[in-house]
């Protein structure tokens, strides 16, 4: 069933078409402004999509300037417990934060619009205030750390408001698993970040393998470079001041409560396991993606981690993980192993001596050969070179796509499905953070997808759910 907000916004878009389309259009053009009918350079109300923006730290930033390309996105406001932070340490190059924020938008929309039309954004310290005050919002874009994820996602979803939420797509596997379920009885659009699904390498890596190019395939490997650069085991004992600006109760949100460190917030929250998780939860939803899509991957049956040394309060600072999945109709069992930090591959001994394998990347192994991709779903490549050369390409048989954001906005409005939705993200997502549920247990553990349990090791299930806070809860925010 679709939910009501939808269904008011497809509503709004059927009415304006029969009015302008009607025998008496012409009739009332001169009395009706032309902002409501959407002239030139204009985009009507009723096909602009309301957006607010939960979490305004560097990626938040990243996801801001990109809806703002879009002439049919308005965002209207935002929430983050951080004023400001300064990322210049790290690759966003810059500041984030509310007030960064706030000023890039209406410092946009103020250029943008007309001054009868313009109406500044309007930031709040906690999102459950915004989405009591913001009663015109239809979708919500989260970008705050990893832990709230779910939370913020949660409260969208239970208010009827599309979602595209960044990856991972929750803290843990139990909190994806809800999330996924919630948006699709609620019929909302959603689209996860990892924006290379969307690309062209992706679709070319489908229709190849889809094609035949190398082979039955029954051994992937993925991997980054990233991973924790702590070196630390334990919570830093010391309690410096809150930063001014910062409401650090509130970027808790869900987590149990411990005093603020400059080794939580603004960027290395990631590397502790209360927050973030590590390297994995990182980059693997970008790099096994093009495996999850060409070889039709949903639940491992099993999970195993190599050489990882694991912390009680630490993401590691570079691990291996080994995943198993069952044979899936005709497409043979196979084996995806993840590797991070300075955790790596054999290198293929098709690969060109000065080729290198890339600090991102993934390999697929078939039974007539090998295709390389890059991070991100980056560019395939048969390797040797001469393969590729040889290869006949298959016809383009996936639809393309029209870009990352751009797709969730046009199934905000109606259309088809983004291809990154929770559907298909759902399941990556809990492949992935299973990896953490292995790290954490240091046991190979067996996997029951369908029903979410551990069954080989009943103690890991403890890592299958996070741990909330009184007050935060995941049906009630």
């Amino acid at each position: 069933m679709k939910n009501k907000k939808r269904a008011r916004f497809r509503a709004s878009q059927i009415s304006r078409r029969d009015f302008i389309g009607g025998t008496c259009a012409a009739s009332v053009f001169s009395i009706v402004p032309q902002y409501v009918l959407g002239g030139a350079g204009q985009t009507a109300p009723s096909e602009r999509v309301n957006i607010a923006v939960i979490g305004t730290g560097g990626q938040g930033i990243v996801n801001i300037k990109s809806l703002l390309r879009h002439k049919d996105a308005r965002i209207i406001a935002i929430a983050d417990p951080n004023e400001e932070s300064d990322y210049s340490r790290f690759y966003y190059k810059g500041t984030g934060g509310r007030k960064p924020a706030l000023k890039l938008i209406n410092d946009f929309y103020a250029q943008e619009d007309s001054a009868k039309s313009f109406k500044k954004c309007t930031p709040y310290i906690d999102f459950r205030e915004m989405f009591d005050r913001e009663k015109a919002i239809d979708a919500v874009l989260v970008a705050t750390p990893d832990h709230v994820h779910a939370v913020a996602s949660m409260a969208a979803i239970n208010r009827g408001k599309h979602v595209y939420c960044e990856k991972p797509l929750a803290h843990s596997v139990y909190e994806v698993r809800q999330v996924t379920e919630g948006a699709r009885r609620a019929g909302l659009a959603t689209q996860m970040g990892n924006h290379g699904h969307s690309g062209e390498g992706i679709r070319l890596t489908c229709e190849w393998i889809w094609d035949g190019a190398i082979g039955a395939i029954k051994e992937v490997h993925a991997w980054t470079g990233g991973g924790s650069r702590f070196t630390v085991d334990e919570r830093p004992k010391e309690s410096p001041p809150v930063p001014l600006g910062l409401q650090w109760d509130l970027w808790l949100g869900p987590a149990p409560y411990r005093p603020y460190h400059p080794y939580y917030h603004p960027y290395t929250w990631r590397n502790w396991w209360a927050f973030g998780t590590g390297g994995i939860g990182d980059m693997a939803c970008h790099n096994i993606d093009p495996a999850f899509w060409a070889l039709k991957l949903v639940h491992p049956v099993s999970v195993e981690t190599i050489n990882t040394k694991v912390t009680k309060e630490v993401t590691p600072q570079g691990s291996t993980v080994k995943y198993e999945f069952a044979a899936r109709g005709d497409l043979p069992a196979v084996t995806l192993t993840w590797y991070d930090g300075d955790h790596r591959p054999p290198r293929p001994e098709e690969l060109e001596p000065k080729r290198r394998l890339g600090g991102n990347g993934i390999l697929f192994v078939g039974e007539t050969g090998k295709i390389l991709c890059g991070g991100w779903a980056g560019s395939p490549r048969l390797i040797p070179e001469s393969k590729m050369k040889e290869y006949q390409r298959p016809d383009k048989t996936l639809p393309r796509s029209k870009g990352h954001h751009r797709d969730w906005l046009d199934a905000c409005k109606g259309g088809k499905p983004a291809s990154a939705n929770f559907d298909y993200t759902g399941p990556l997502t809990e492949t992935v953070l299973l990896g953490n549920v292995a790290q954490r247990i240091g046991k190979k553990i067996i996997w029951d997808g369908k029903n979410l349990k551990v069954t080989n090791i009943p103690e890991a299930n403890k890592y299958v759910r996070s741990p909330y806070r009184t007050g935060w809860d995941l049906n009630h925010t």
